[in-house]
């Protein structure tokens, strides 16, 4: 279940030199599984709040989600595309994280797929 909410080319990993907790919290995005939403707790669809408030109950989730995205604005992430398109997209498109190709002295790794 969480590999599409760990996994799509917006989301960035980081070495020791960049990362800090929030970052790495941020490093995730919401998913809509449709029904399946419901079987999983509403895990997919609130894994960002999960990263940031591990302890809020996953019956509270959904309406904390919606008390954070205003504040995390352009921070939040979240992609709409349907489950089955998005696993074939990023089992293809993911293969492995690479440096920042702007700038090589960064510590910020984004999903490649040119082997």
């Amino acid at each position: 279940m969480t590999f599409l909410n760990h996994t799509h080319p917006s989301v960035p990993h980081y070495d020791s030199s960049e990362w800090d907790w929030l970052r790495g919290a941020l490093a995730t995005i919401d998913r809509d599984y449709g029904m399946l939403n419901r079987v999983f707790h509403n895990g997919p669809d609130t894994h960002v709040l999960h990263h940031l408030f591990s302890t809020i109950p996953h019956y509270h989730a959904m309406e904390a989600t919606k008390a954070i995205k205003p504040l995390l604005g352009e921070y939040y992430q979240f992609d709409g595309t349907p489950v089955y398109t998005a696993l074939w997209r990023e089992s293809r498109e993911c293969i492995y994280v690479e440096k920042d190709e702007g700038r090589q002295d960064n510590g910020v790794f984004w999903f490649k797929n040119k082997l």
